[in-house]
C-alpha cells in the first residue's frame, strides 16, 4: 500500500504493522479535532510532523512540535496530544519495542542497561526524514531498507540524545501501595474495585492512594485502567478476537465503549486497527512464531 496523501481537510489515519518488522508499529495520520488523552506506551515513540503543529503534553511541560521536529518518548511515560494550530497536524510515528531500541543501543553505542532520552523533542530534519523513509520503505514492502533506515535513525538519536535511564530509587510506602494497586487492577480488569475499596484492601486511605498512584504512574487509577484495558484489547485483537469479545473480556461495558476509548488512545477504531493487522498477514510474509 502506498503512502496516504497529505491533501484535503479530512482526518485520516493508518495504524499498522509491517510483517517483516514485527516489533515495530507504524502510524501515519492527519488529525484536526482528535485529541489523545493521557496514556503511555510499552515501547518507545519516535514521531515527526510534516505539516501543522502537534502539542504533546508531557510530565515536563508541553512540546509544540512542527515540521522538522522529532518527538521522542520513553516507555511508560504518560503523555497527551492535540492539534497546536486550527488546521491540525500531519505526522508519521514509529513505535519500536523496548527490546529493539536497547538491542540497537548495545550494538552501536556505549550505552548499557535500559536506555532513554532526556530530551523529548529535537529539531533534526535528517532524523525526521529517516522516520518518513522507514514508513515509505515499509509501505513499498522493502524490508531491507525499512530495517536499515530504522537502525540508522535510532542510532543517530541515541548517539546525540540518548542516556542510560536511572535505576529506580528504593520504593517508599506510597510507591509500594501504588504498585500493589496496579497489580490488583491488572488482575481484576473486568471488575475493578472502587478507590475506597481498593485503598481499604491495601490498608491506606483513598486520597493517599490516589496521590501515590499519580506520582508513580503519571495518571489516576481510573485513567491508568482505561489505558491498560485498551492495551489488553489490542493484544486480543492481534490474536484474532472480535471487538465485542475483547470489550467484554477487558471490562468495557460494550463494543461502543471500547470503540470510543480505543480510538481516542490508539488513534484509529478497533475495526480499522484489526483490518490493517489482517492486511499485514495477507500481504506480508508469515510472522515468526
Amino acid at each position: 500500500m502506498g503512502a496516504i496523501p497529505e491533501s484535503g481537510s479530512r482526518e485520516w489515519a493508518r495504524y499498522w504493522q509491517y510483517a517483516e518488522l514485527p516489533d515495530l508499529d507504524l502510524l501515519r495520520a492527519r488529525y484536526v479535532r482528535h485529541t489523545f488523552p493521557r496514556h503511555s506506551h510499552e515501547g518507545y515513540v519516535f514521531g515527526t510532523i510534516s505539516r501543522g503543529v502537534e502539542d504533546v503534553g508531557l510530565p515536563g511541560g508541553t512540546v509544540h512540535a512542527g515540521p522538522g521536529t522529532v518527538v521522542m518518548i520513553n516507555p511508560e511515560v504518560p503523555h497527551t496530544a492535540r492539534a497546536g494550530v486550527p488546521e491540525g497536524w500531519v505526522y508519521a510515528t514509529l513505535y519500536p519495542s523496548s527490546q529493539v531500541v536497547n538491542d540497537i543501543a548495545a550494538e552501536t553505542t556505549s550505552l548499557r542497561g535500559t536506555v532513554g532520552f532526556a530530551e523529548t523533542s529535537v529539531v533534526d530534519p535528517y532524523a525526521a526524514r529517516l522516520i518518513d523513509e522507514v514508513h515509505r520503505a515499509a509501505e513499498e514492502g522493502n524490508a531491507l531498507a525499512a530495517d536499515t533506515l530504522l537502525r540508522i535513525m535510532v542510532t543517530r538519536l541515541l548517539s546525540r540524545h540518548g542516556s542510560r535511564l536511572p535505576a529506580r530509587a528504593p520504593r517508599s510506602a506510597g510507591a509500594r501501595d501504588a504498585a500493589r494497586a496496579r497489580a490488583v487492577l491488572e488482575g481484576r480488569m473486568a471488575t475493578p474495585p472502587t478507590l475506597e475499596a481498593l485503598a481499604a484492601e491495601l490498608g491506606t486511605s483513598p486520597f493517599a492512594l490516589l496521590r501515590a498512584f499519580k506520582k508513580q504512574y503519571g495518571m489516576p487509577p481510573h485513567a491508568w485502567l482505561t489505558d491498560a484495558r485498551v492495551r489488553a484489547a489490542r493484544r486480543m485483537l492481534d490474536a484474532g478476537a472480535a471487538p465485542a469479545e475483547a470489550a467484554a473480556e477487558v471490562g468495557f461495558t460494550d463494543q461502543p465503549h471500547l470503540n470510543r476509548h480505543f480510538t481516542r488512545i490508539v488513534g484509529v477504531p478497533p475495526g480499522a486497527y484489526q483490518r490493517e493487522r489482517a492486511r499485514t498477514y495477507k500481504t506480508g510474509l508469515d510472522l515468526p512464531t
